[in-house]
């Protein structure tokens, strides 16, 4: 289940961002080759990378044009030549992009420019040594360790077989893949905020000023106290979320949510325990530097928090459009004056 991924990737969330992505990639790849893979894509990629002997990654984001937070302008095609689509275009910022043995790859089948990216694209199983070239390495602020790298595809052949799902209907894997990866984040964000808290706390209770511990002062402990009731917060709103995915319901809007709200507590747990420490946090004696490092990345990834308010505002209106959200009573009737109409204008 999700919850018990979350469980999971909140824990090694503790140790670091990059453990905690190459932990939780198997799921989030899996997720799309279980609900879209045919059975020999099954048996060829999903079992050897559940059992370990197969690395994934994914290819979403582009250096131009698309990829990102626009993710449907991806700029990198695929034409059907045969028995075979042939790729070309550039992914970047892929995380494992350096080592993994076949990687999830976006690209436009539909080359007609009217039609709109979500009905464009196709998702494809691409082999490493199908002629996926590694142009650059990138040299991360923090999530260092995953080999995040910048993909060339020129001219790679990738036989019709590799196709995951249906031609041009790679917005539905894409958007099922969203929520694991989603989740994680959000999950990864608590357990790295929780472990730099947790070195604060005890920093707090031994470090002494003015004759006193520094958990005395409320400028330290207010800052433990808030720190704490965001991540806890965001525990309950990334389980909430999750069970609502478990359960198979819409859960795009709790998703974005939980990934919002529980990357920005982490963020901030993290600078307050640095904000603790003093100057201390942030040297190397302490890893609550490289926490920092770590936690940033959480507020852009897997979707920005820009995006992610966008499709919650974007899904609330949606509900009240559509008559999901009325209130099994009409509140504005609770108003003294809620009689005098003429009063109520709109335009």
């Amino acid at each position: 289940t999700w919850v018990a991924e979350c469980a999971a990737v909140e824990a090694v969330g503790v140790v670091g961002s990059a453990i905690g992505c190459a932990y939780s990639m198997p799921g989030i790849v899996s997720a799309a080759l279980y609900h879209f893979g045919t059975e020999e894509q099954k048996r060829k990629y999903l079992v050897p990378m559940l059992k370990g002997k197969l690395v994934s990654a994914e290819a979403l984001t582009e250096p131009r044009g698309g990829g990102g937070s626009d993710f449907f302008g991806t700029t990198t095609t695929a034409r059907k030549d045969g028995e075979y689509y042939v790729l070309n275009g550039e992914k970047r910022f892929i995380a494992g992009g350096k080592t993994a043995d076949f990687i999830l790859v976006y690209a436009r089948t539909n080359l007609d420019p009217n039609v709109p990216g979500h009905r464009a694209i196709s998702a494809f199983i691409v082999e490493r040594g199908m002629g996926v070239e590694v142009a650059y390495s990138y040299n991360l602020l923090g999530f260092r360790g995953m080999g995040t790298s910048r993909l060339v595809f020129k001219d790679v052949h990738v036989p019709a077989e590799n196709l995951l799902g249906k031609e041009n209907e790679g917005a539905a894997i894409f958007n099922r893949m969203m929520v694991p990866e989603r989740l994680t984040s959000a999950a990864g964000a608590i357990g790295g905020g929780r472990a730099a808290l947790d070195v604060a706390i005890r920093y707090s209770i031994l470090r002494r000023a003015f004759g006193r511990p520094i958990r005395d002062f409320q400028g330290v402990s207010f800052k433990v106290a808030e720190s704490v009731m965001k991540l806890d917060a965001a525990r309950a709103l990334t389980y909430m979320a999750a069970r609502a995915a478990d359960q198979g319901l819409d859960a795009r809007r709790l998703v974005a949510e939980a990934k919002a709200f529980s990357t920005e507590a982490g963020w901030e747990a993290v600078n307050n325990a640095m904000q603790i420490l003093g100057g201390i946090g942030y040297t190397t004696v302490y890893p609550v530097e490289r926490a920092l490092r770590d936690a940033r990345l959480g507020l852009i990834w897997t979707g920005s928090n820009e995006v992610m308010r966008m499709i919650i505002q974007h899904e609330v209106y949606k509900e009240y459009l559509k008559g999901e959200r009325t209130p099994a009573r009409d509140i504005e009737e609770d108003a003294a004056d809620a009689d005098k109409t003429e009063e109520k204008r709109y335009e």
